[in-house]
């Protein structure tokens, strides 16, 4: 439900115009050096208020509860919690009676019969990408030497550094854009991983679908090895610690990480909050009526998203790195 992991365990909680969110990771190693800066940068990066992004500005500090003594892990579980202080919460009082095309808002009242928090999409609303993030960066304090990067490829489906036009085409027009994503995990060692249910790209995409507006994950060549031969879409091996010369597989074969880098590619869909009108089926009135949303809303997720997918993948990578200890390694 809300938890990641099995030996790395990654717990969400909190909704969007609650109090707080926040995350509790368990099964983090002792004896990292962990204090609040060392969040600053990557919370940073996520952060609102850029163009294109939601206005909604939260102070995003983190309040570490548990786990930390001294400037270091204690190998309990660690809880972080954020504040959530900038709320409007009555923009969204007709979602009650209008879901919004696209998001979670039908789903949720459904499923748990009307009791789930609508405000800002409550426990659906990437607010919660927040906590991700804070335990990305344990994760990634976690894997050592291990690297995980994630870059913007594309925005709307035009080359990221290219898309201000377009993106500021979609504001004016109250719309939003979606975007492609390429993360990588360097220095990965061989052996992460499990045939079958546990590979490497099932545990990674596992996480990575948790991501609010993922619509799709691809490794190496993806959807492209469709289209070519075996003799294309091969990695030979040049070295005996299993480096390849391409790598079309994303640093995966048999499930199972095979030294090369690790190299995935993330789908994002547009935003569904928009300001421009759309239609939807109003309960109160039991019919198809127009929907006006308000709130504040980003109008392309995929330019704060790079560092929720590093995060994401970091975590999945740590639960690796630690199901991996005791094997016989290769």
């Amino acid at each position: 439900m809300n938890t990641f992991g099995r030996k790395f365990r990654v717990s969400l909680f909190g909704e969007s115009h609650g109090a707080s969110v926040g995350v509790c990771v368990d099964g983090c190693p002792a004896g990292i050096g962990l204090q609040p800066s060392d969040f600053a940068a990557d919370l940073q990066r996520r952060k609102s208020g850029a163009r294109g992004a939601t206005p909604r500005v939260e102070a995003d500090a983190p309040e570490l509860l548990s786990g930390v003594f001294e400037g270091k892990t204690t190998g309990a579980p660690i809880a972080i919690i954020f504040r959530n202080e900038n709320t409007r919460s009555g923009d969204y009082s007709n979602l009650l009676s209008q879901p919004r095309p696209g998001h979670a808002d039908f789903v949720a009242a459904r499923k748990f019969g009307g009791y789930s928090d609508y405000r800002g999409g409550g426990h659906f609303s990437g607010r919660l990408t927040l906590s991700l993030v804070a335990a990305g960066v344990i994760a990634k304090k976690a894997l050592g030497s291990v690297t995980v990067a994630s870059t913007i490829l594309e925005v709307g489906g035009v080359k990221y550094g290219e898309h201000e036009a377009l993106l500021e085409e979609a504001i004016a027009r109250g719309d939003s854009l979606g975007g492609l994503l390429e993360c990588v995990a360097s220095n990965m060692p061989v052996g992460w991983g499990e045939p079958f249910f546990d590979s490497a790209e099932s545990l990674v995409s596992h996480i990575i679908f948790a991501i609010p507006s993922v619509r799709g994950v691809e490794f190496g060549s993806g959807f492209a090895a469709a289209r070519q031969r075996g003799s294309e879409h091969n990695d030979p091996i040049v070295a005996s610690s299993g480096k390849t010369k391409t790598n079309h597989a994303g640093g995966v074969n048999g499930g199972i990480s095979n030294g090369n880098d690790l190299t995935l590619r993330v789908a994002v869909k547009p935003t569904s909050s928009i300001s421009a009108a759309q239609q939807t089926f109003d309960f109160e009135k039991g019919r198809v009526d127009e929907l006006h949303i308000r709130g504040r809303h980003d109008a392309c997720i995929a330019l704060r998203a790079p560092v929720v997918l590093e995060a994401a993948t970091a975590i999945a990578l740590a639960d690796l790195m630690l199901l991996n200890v005791g094997s016989a390694g290769v």
